[in-house]
């Protein structure tokens, strides 16, 4: 930010103060009072408000030289390499390689002073906002100058890992709040914005700051390392909240040391902190966990079957350092991605064997299993275990952000009713049961087909908008629903005759209303005066006016503002939907490991031998059984790994393409536009781009600087017209070339004509 923009003590522009100095200086370049010039206005000065302190940071000018530019891409490009010789990782492919053979590693951030950095913050916030503003008014130059920046430089530490994570914990206090305090709505919501928009700003330092895999690192611990919020409190308040800190949900035995611990990254989703979640900071860190890249041991909320004897801080990942058979390669997110859409489709292709194979006519039949049943039933029960260890892993709120999950919700459900009924059916000998349960099993057909399609195209915005529709569809019907009962209920009353006979039934009323409702049928118009010769006609048309016309009106005009909001910020929410995918599928329950319907097999024999065998014997048993059942799937992984892990994919940055889109514009007339950034350019090239910035940081304004460049490369002096065109440039702008260069670039002076002062522009 250049001087003349910059602001005083008392929050005024620096350059209205000069102005104001030099018009009490010199009365008689102004006009006085005396003199009888018009009188000057009485300006009474704000009085001086405190600044905060700026510690420790390394953020430098915003305008970089070229060979600044440069390293600092070399350095983004490094992050997206294999380990270099100097850098070996140790035989589990992790780097920084461990130091001990202790299989567990100390949490490295256990000095930090969560608490008190929570409310500290939360205190600042309270304080430098008390009114509200909109996300653009939060993001225009005054306010970013007034507020947001002073903030930044205050709490940004490169020593302390947790502030963004402070930060979005408090955007979940000041959202809470909004609930229950009407008359501070708004305020809230715009401290919750402003704690997310400093997260951002935040991040982004540590970003800028911090270069090489050493800031990969670094801003990996940012995001997915594991904080407590009474972390290092004061005694006395962790004894008084001891019963709130997830009473009776946590295993106690399994992992003490990260117990009531959340990440960044999960606080973030559960706050819907989409514009944190997209920024491209965030991006890199979740695209790295997504490909395996970036390894750690998550936190869990439950594990049914837990295993935590190893314990790996944040690594970088070598598979070339790595075993070929490694285990924890089944939960990086792109590898469980795969492995859950096949044992989707398996599932999908066992139910269609089995309803088609299923008999047609109620009869003796029915008490029987087909061998597709049988093994749908075992395959789907594998199933079921795995979608309910989800939702135990990292909650219920979090499972529930993810785009498919209310489908899986609702297969479960069915699948669990089919069974009851199948049980009652076979303990009962009852045919016509058996064949109730096999009708309830068919519900799950339209949940099944678009789950497939869900899962094909996971960032599709028609899928990701049909997703809220559907939830506001769901509320809005069950309030219409519970607002149009009385409706049913009057016209119940109103069919009962003198003696009492009822002349037709409440299911019969329903449907009527439910064809009107929709528009399908006009019966219950028609009939409606059997009930009452007057009030039947006048219930029943009161109930189209306000059910078909009103509420449908509603439904399209909710709907319609609900697919314009996402489709308006649609990257934040292909993003968002992208960073609830890859935190989910980082898993901690060593159930995961085993593919249905193994796991179940898994669940009855090593859970009772959790608590016969030592945690370093358990860790063996399970270890192996998860190599031997796994090893056609690890060792194909390991290969293509040691290969493309590390290698710079140009397919998969956003936005994603299909591979054979991109082949074939290659055979287009502009191929050669895409093909000139296919190979790294040679040395040569590379030193020509290094010495652009000797020349520019020379004293070559006045001996001219093209003349300069060519001379470098050798090229014939300046033409006579090129000459003529720069020097007349410079006539133009007498301002070009004076100064001191800044960064290598000159200083160019202009004019502001609204306000009559001098900007400066790099």
């Amino acid at each position: 930010m250049s001087d003349s923009t910059a602001t005083s003590p008392g929050g005024r522009p620096r350059f209205l103060e000069e102005a104001g100095r030099q018009f009490s200086s010199d009365p008689a370049t102004y006009g006085s009072p005396l003199d009888g010039a018009a009188p000057s206005h009485i300006t009474v000065e704000d009085p001086p408000r405190p600044s905060l302190y700026k510690r420790n940071t390394f953020r430098g000018e915003s305008v970089k030289s070229v060979s600044e530019a440069l390293r600092l891409a070399r350095a983004r490009e490094e992050q997206e390499e294999l380990l270099g010789d100097g850098e070996q990782a140790d035989d589990d492919g992790c780097y920084p390689p461990r130091k001990t053979n202790d299989p567990r590693t100390p949490n490295p951030h256990s000095s930090l002073p969560i608490y008190t950095t929570i409310h500290k913050i939360k205190r600042l916030i309270t304080a430098a906002i008390d009114d509200p503003y909109s996300i653009e008014q939060l993001k225009s130059p005054r306010m970013n100058v007034a507020v947001i920046r002073p903030l930044v430089d205050h709490l940004y530490d490169p020593d302390d890992v947790s502030t963004v994570y402070c930060l979005l914990v408090n955007r979940i206090q000041f959202l809470r709040e909004q609930s229950y305090q009407a008359h501070h709505q708004t305020v809230n919501i715009t401290r919750a914005n402003v704690c997310e928009l400093i997260a951002c700003r935040v991040l982004r330092r540590f970003d800028e700051d911090h270069e090489g895999r050493e800031g990969l690192l670094m801003l990996a611990n940012v995001l997915v390392a594991g904080f407590e919020p009474f972390q290092n409190a004061p005694s006395t308040v962790i004894n008084d909240n001891r019963h709130a800190v997830h009473w009776a949900v946590r295993w106690r035995l399994t992992r003490p040391e990260y117990q009531n611990m959340l990440t960044a990254l999960e606080v973030a989703i559960v706050s819907e902190s989409k514009n944190f979640l997209s920024t491209s900071a965030c991006q890199k860190i979740v695209e790295n966990v997504y490909r395996g890249r970036i390894i750690y041991t998550p936190t869990s909320f439950i594990d049914i079957l837990p295993d935590h004897y190893k314990n790996r801080g944040i690594s970088l990942y070598d598979p070339r350092k790595a075993p070929y058979l490694n285990q924890y390669r089944l939960i990086v997110p792109r590898t469980r991605n795969i492995i859950e859409a096949c044992q989707f489709v398996v599932l999908l292709i066992l139910y269609f064997l089995m309803m088609v194979a299923k008999a047609d006519h109620i009869g003796p039949e029915h008490l029987q299993f087909t061998v597709y049943e049988i093994i749908f039933i075992v395959y789907a029960s594998g199933w079921v275990l795995d979608e309910i260890a989800s939702v135990c892993e990292h909650g219920w709120t979090v499972h529930t952000e993810n785009l498919w999950s209310f489908l899986d919700i609702t297969f479960v459900a069915i699948f669990l009713t089919y069974f009851g009924i199948r049980m009652h059916g076979l303990t009962s000998m009852d045919p016509s049961i058996a064949k109730l349960a096999l009708d309830v099993l068919s519900m799950a057909a339209p949940i099944l087909l678009p789950r497939l399609a869900f899962c094909l195209m996971p960032e599709n915005m028609l899928f990701i908008s049909l997703r809220a529709m559907m939830a506001d569809f769901t509320f809005l019907t069950l309030l219409a629903a519970w607002c149009f009962g009385g409706f049913l209920l009057s016209m119940r009353w109103l069919s009962e005759s003198q003696e009492g006979y009822n002349l037709h039934s409440i299911m019969t009323i329903a449907k009527w209303m439910l064809w009107i409702w929709f528009g399908l049928d006009g019966t219950g118009i028609q009939r409606s005066a059997e009930f009452h010769w007057f009030l039947g006609p006048t219930l029943m048309i009161t109930f189209a006016f306000l059910g078909n016309t009103l509420f449908l009106t509603i439904l399209v005009a909710m709907l319609s503002n609900t697919y314009t909001n996402l489709a308006q910020n649609a990257t934040a929410e292909i993003q968002f939907r992208r960073a609830v995918l890859t935190f989910e599928g980082v898993k901690s329950d060593a159930l995961f490991a085993y593919r249905p319907p193994f796991n179940i097999l898994a669940l009855l024999t090593l859970l009772p031998l959790k608590w016969l065998l030592t945690p370093r014997w358990f860790h063996k048993v399970n270890i192996t059984a998860v190599r031997v059942l796994n090893a056609p799937l690890l060792f194909p992984v390991s290969l293509y790994e040691r290969r493309y892990l590390w290698k710079r994919s140009r397919y998969l940055n956003p936005p994603r393409r299909h591979t054979w889109l991109t082949m074939w514009e290659r055979f287009g007339a502009h191929g050669d536009l895409q093909a000139v950034f296919e190979s790294e350019p040679p040395q040569s090239v590379v030193d020509e781009m290094d010495d652009v910035d000797d020349i520019l940081g020379g004293d070559v304004w006045d001996n001219g600087y093209v003349n300069a460049l060519r001379a470098r490369r050798g090229s014939r002096a300046m033409s006579d017209v090129s000459q003529r065109v720069f020097g007349r440039s410079m006539s133009r702008d007498p301002g070009l070339g004076r100064g001191p260069p800044v960064n290598g670039f000159r200083r160019r002076s202009t004019r502001d004509e609204m306000t009559g002062t001098d900007l400066a522009e790099v």
